[in-house]
């Protein structure tokens, strides 16, 4: 009796199916296009991360999101700060975290301003480059690519959304700004605090006629404090406009680059949460497909909502923005 009683522990130990823990997992990449002009004698090549989840299998498909950090930032602080690697975990996504280099800037920003980067090479290219090498690698869900990032790094999302449709399947912009808002370095600071100085309505107009029509839409979600001083919240609203545009919305056909407020919303939802805080969510569709989502944050400045702030540029308040995009992805994949 005692012989079939260890028989059987050493069966089920043979046969016991452990849940392999999450990891992070360090990669690089170079890109041939990734030239950019603001730092001409940078190798195209940067780091990134990969946050494996929770019981990753390479048998079973997982949705990727892209998450790139803010100015004076690194992945690892941006991954500690938003809590990534637990909402990865319960949602079983794939993370890819690219990394700034500080020769390429000396903050740490990405270069959303930067020429070759707006048309879709530069920077822009490394982090596609970065993609899709992670998604062969880990076998991401191609039609589950989401990019997301804080300031600069929303900046750059919002650029992989506009030149990068059909890899880049939705965006998430935290505090960040429209795609080409600034036509140069110099005026780059100046765009951050008075909104965008070319037309980037226009710009997305141009970008939607040169798309794949199977690439379309793309949806975005903004989230944006209302007290907001490094950038301000007409950004948000230029951003909004421009995605309406890309994704063909009604409200986007006369639309002109004047236009300093948003279209009517097909739904808008306004909540009192914790601390008194007021979240106004808007809604823009096109049939019964999302195409824009607009979170709205009263009482909160340049930081990422709800996360952990014990790092710089993040508030501990709600609502949580990784639980934001967790509804979006579900709302609008």
């Amino acid at each position: 009796m005692r012989l079939w009683t260890r028989f059987k522990a050493f069966v089920a130990r043979l046969f016991r199916r452990e849940i392999p823990p999450g990891r992070f997992e360090s990669h690089a990449k170079f890109a041939l296009s990734g030239w950019i002009a603001s730092a001409p004698l940078v190798w195209p090549r940067r780091e990134y991360l990969v946050y494996v989840p929770k019981g990753w299998s390479r048998w079973r498909r997982a949705p990727l999101l892209v998450l790139c950090h803010g100015c004076k930032q690194t992945p690892e602080e941006f991954a500690q700060a938003t809590r990534i690697a637990a909402w990865a975990d319960a949602g079983r996504w794939l993370v890819l975290l690219p990394r700034q280099k500080q020769e390429a800037n000396a903050w740490r920003c990405w270069n959303w301003f930067d020429a070759r980067t707006v048309a879709g090479n530069g920077e822009a290219s490394i982090v596609h480059a970065q993609i899709e090498a992670a998604a062969r690698h880990y076998r991401a869900d191609p039609h589950r690519v989401v990019v997301a990032g804080m300031s600069a790094g929303g900046a750059l999302a919002a650029v992989m959304g506009v030149r990068n449709q059909g890899v880049v399947r939705a965006v998430v912009v935290h505090s960040g700004l429209a795609c080409g808002a600034a036509a140069s370095a110099v005026s780059a600071l100046g765009v951050m605090k008075h909104g965008p100085e070319t037309d980037i309505v226009a710009l997305a107009r141009a970008a939607r006629l040169e798309a794949p029509h199977e690439a379309l839409p793309v949806p975005l979600l903004v989230v944006h404090g209302e007290e907001d001083g490094v950038v301000a919240p007409r950004n948000a609203v230029a951003l909004v406009r421009q995605y309406l545009a890309l994704n063909g919305h009604p409200s986007a056909a006369n639309a002109s680059d004047g236009d300093a407020t948003l279209p009517p919303a097909d739904r808008e939802a306004r909540e009192t949460i914790a601390e008194g805080r007021v979240v106004t969510t808007r809604d823009w569709r096109v049939g019964t497909r999302l195409v824009a989502r607009q979170v709205t944050i009263a009482g909160l400045g340049h930081a990422w909502s709800g996360g952990d702030d014990h790092l710089a540029f993040t508030d501990a308040a709600p609502p949580a923005a990784t639980e934001l995009i967790a509804g979006f992805a579900r709302d609008a994949l």
